[in-house]
């Protein structure tokens, strides 16, 4: 068997069909990046079957569609075609019942298809199957679904990385365990459907085994029906005489209770209505004309605040010039004209401080006020007393006219307040108005409430009067069947008194005692009873058989289970002695000596399932339990020890980034060796080796090639060399990705 070719069309970037042969052993893709050229590798991976959209680098299927471009319109759908020879019949697949199915092709094909709304479709030679039928048939040439036979750049130490559970499945998958582990995983199915099967068998010949008890002694009273006809027929007129009139009575008081209750709600429900539509929506404008005054009366307090401030500085200057008063001789000798130019210019250097804010700007006018009181100083002291007086004065008037003003906006400020807390009072008392609006209609909601529970109580009684009147025609039903159709006369017969409910309860445990007694006589007609009693033999007989066939089916079912396991686990074991073989010398190449190997633990975990170590026949529910109850179940997982040359280095974790990525080749190589799957395929896995290790992935390369196809994604020079057939990968001018195919002597040319 071998990879004949793969066809893409509307795959990611490749717009247009394009196909690649694998008629080489060594066939090598190459390209710039962002050619598309590991498209080739996912369109591979997708054919398979792979379900992470994280591994093909998409995050759901419409990614996989190529998106289009200037030149190209944009895709519908995306398919992946790939062809196997099978001249040899390799390929094998069974049917959910085990049964082979042919496949006398020579040629295998498998298509995957996927559409804009993420529909997938899987098609083996033209015929559409499923995901899991496309799993079973690769899993018979060794292709699993772990992906072993596919590795990407970034991916090749993913069997470094996984725990020792995970680690294994590889293992199993690369040395082809994997068809077993299919069939196992089927047969523990149909175990436990089988199981379940039994357990519903047992089940139901349990429930059978009392009613064909019954039957027996049926058979043997059928005689004594008779007797007891008439006097159940008796008690049968009496007994529903009394129940229709207690069915009538009562259904007339819930019919009347119900009016009363249902009008009243009426009422409320109006009254509700009437308190909704008197209590408008609270939007006083009040509240604005509050929310006004509070702001002029904040206004009002700056504005005080202001002159207060402007009052102590007046106060100050006045202070000083009273000072200077008592300092100055009390002689005033001036001439008018003298005066009145001292005092307009001491005037208007006053108007200017008052009208300042800054005490550096007051105090810079009052120098200058001051120089001007110098100048006449020395020219006629005497003079000097009279223009402070005059500025006295002046500083006076100011301090009055700013007390003044601070009086108004007092007197404004209080008759605000009262305002203010006039609007308040008037506000709460209408919020106080419509809380009582509130509390009133809560009173009628709870009445509206309990009259709710009522009605539902009514709807509770009506549903028990109901069945009551269904169990009634029931009765009559049933004792027309019992002793004719003479009970029907019950409307005419005549009672003395109405009897209570425990009276009537008591007749009916009378009536219900000799319908048991008429049943166990075999009422109905011995016919009918010997044909049940047959039917009823004649199902647990089935039944029986049933529960043989189920248990030879346990039995062998749990025979093959054993057997798998044990062929897997001897496989393994000898896979892990030929992949240490391999892998200790292809590690020993990639590091020149060292030592490698896997090594098998044992790990535990709980698990609840079949225990297929059981073949024995389940014979009660307990049983069964017990079968299928929680156990501890001890799973191998795998190790790996290595041991670098000329370093202490033991540990995965302390490797560097190159040497995991030798050893994780080494490691992936030598499993591929051991079984070799019909291809492998390398995306860039050599991007990280120097010169050296790429001659020796190289050499490997062709041991591989000797039992595998391979297929190489790469940039290394040596490694296209190694490769008898070259695929370069570009995006052509309408965007979309190209194949061009260069045989090996020309390859070698270019890589040189």
């Amino acid at each position: 068997m071998r990879l004949k070719n793969l066809e893409l069309n509307g795959f990611k970037s490749f717009a247009q069909k394009v196909n690649l042969e694998f008629a080489s052993p060594v066939v090598s893709i190459v390209g710039p990046n962002g050619s598309g050229k590991s498209n080739v590798v996912e369109g591979i991976r997708f054919v398979l079957g792979e379900q992470s959209m994280k591994s093909m680098r998409g995050k759901s299927g419409a990614d996989l569609i190529f998106k289009g471009s200037k030149n190209l319109s944009k895709g519908t759908r995306a398919s992946v075609h790939i062809y196997f020879d099978n001249s040899d019949k390799i390929f094998k697949l069974t049917n959910d019942e085990g049964e082979p199915v042919d496949l006398n092709y020579e040629t295998i094909s498998i298509e995957r298809e996927v559409h804009v709304d993420g529909l997938n479709k899987y098609i083996l030679n033209g015929m559409e199957v499923r995901l899991k039928d496309i799993h079973n048939l690769l899993a018979s040439v060794n292709i699993g679904s772990s992906g072993h036979h596919i590795i990407s750049q970034g991916e090749a130490d993913r069997i470094l990385n996984a725990s020792g559970r995970d680690r294994r499945e590889m293992v199993e998958d690369a040395l082809g365990l994997k068809i077993y582990q299919y069939k196992i995983k089927e047969s523990v199915r149909k175990l436990e459907r089988t199981s379940l099967n039994m357990k519903e068998v047992v089940l139901l010949r349990r429930e059978n085994a009392p009613h064909l008890n019954f039957l027996r002694r049926q058979i043997e009273k059928l005689e004594k029906a008779k007797e007891m006809q008439i006097e159940l027929a008796g008690l049968y007129r009496a007994y529903l005489k009394n129940e229709s009139m207690y069915l009538d009575k009562e259904s007339s008081v819930l019919l009347s209770y119900k009016n009363r209750t249902s009008k009243e709600l009426e009422e409320v429900t109006a009254k509700i209505r009437e308190v909704e539509d008197g209590a408008q929506e609270y939007n006083n404008p009040k509240i604005e004309e509050l929310r006004g005054l509070e702001k002029k009366f904040s206004t009002l307090r700056g504005l005080r605040g202001e002159l207060d401030r402007k009052l102590g500085r007046i106060e100050g200057m006045i202070e000083m010039e009273e000072r200077h008063k008592e300092e100055t001789p009390d002689v005033v000798v001036m001439s008018e004209a003298e005066m009145r130019s001292i005092i307009g210019e001491i005037n208007i250097s006053i108007d200017e401080a008052i009208n300042r804010d800054d005490v550096v700007e007051i105090k810079s006018i009052l120098g200058r006020i001051k120089n001007i009181l110098n100048k006449f100083e020395k020219k006629d002291t005497q003079s000097h007393k009279l223009a402070d007086n005059v500025a006295l004065q002046n500083l006076k008037a100011t301090e009055n006219e700013i007390k003044g003003e601070m009086a108004n906006l007092q007197k404004e400020e209080n008759d605000l307040a009262v305002w203010v807390e006039k609007l308040k009072s008037e506000i709460n008392e209408e919020m106080q108005a419509l809380r009582d609006k509130e509390r009133e209609k809560y009173s009628f909601k709870v009445r509206q409430q309990e009259l709710y529970s009522m009605l539902d109580l009514i709807s509770v009684k009506e549903n028990s009067l109901a069945r009551e009147e269904e169990i009634f025609q029931s009765d009559i039903k049933e004792g027309t069947a019992l002793v004719g159709h003479e009970i029907l006369f019950y409307k005419n017969f005549e009672i003395i008194d109405v009897v209570d409910r425990h009276t009537q309860e008591e007749q009916r445990r009378k009536i219900e005692r000799i319908k048991i007694k008429l049943e166990d006589a075999g009422l109905g007609g011995g016919a009918e009873v010997f044909k049940e009693f047959k039917d009823a033999t004649e199902r647990d007989n089935f039944l029986a058989k049933e529960m043989e066939d189920l248990s030879n089916s346990i039995e062998s079912l749990s025979g093959l289970i054993k057997e798998l396991k044990d062929k897997i686990d001897l496989e393994f074991k000898e896979g892990i002695k030929k992949i240490n073989v391999e892998f200790q010398e292809f590690f020993s190449l990639m590091f020149g000596g060292g030592s490698a190997s896997l090594a098998v633990v044992v790990e535990n975990k709980r698990k609840r399932g079949t225990d297929e170590t059981k073949s024995s026949v389940v014979e009660s529910p307990e049983a069964f339990e017990e079968t299928f109850s929680e156990k501890i179940v001890f799973e191998k997982g795998i190790d790996i020890n290595i041991s670098l040359p000329h370093k202490k280095v033991k540990e995965l974790h302390a490797l560097s980034g190159g040497e995991r990525s030798l050893t994780s080749i080494a490691l992936l190589f030598a499993m591929s060796q051991v079984n070799p799957p019909p291809f492998l395929v390398l995306d860039e896995t050599d991007a990280a080796l120097d010169e050296a290790n790429s001659r020796k992935y190289g050499d490997m390369i062709e041991k591989l090639s000797k039992h595998s196809q391979l297929i190489v994604v790469t940039h290394n020079r040596e490694t296209m060399s190694r490769a008898g057939v070259l695929y370069g990968v570009t995006i052509g001018a309408d965007g979309g990705s190209k194949l061009l195919s260069v045989k090996f002597d020309e390859a070698a040319a270019i890589a040189k």
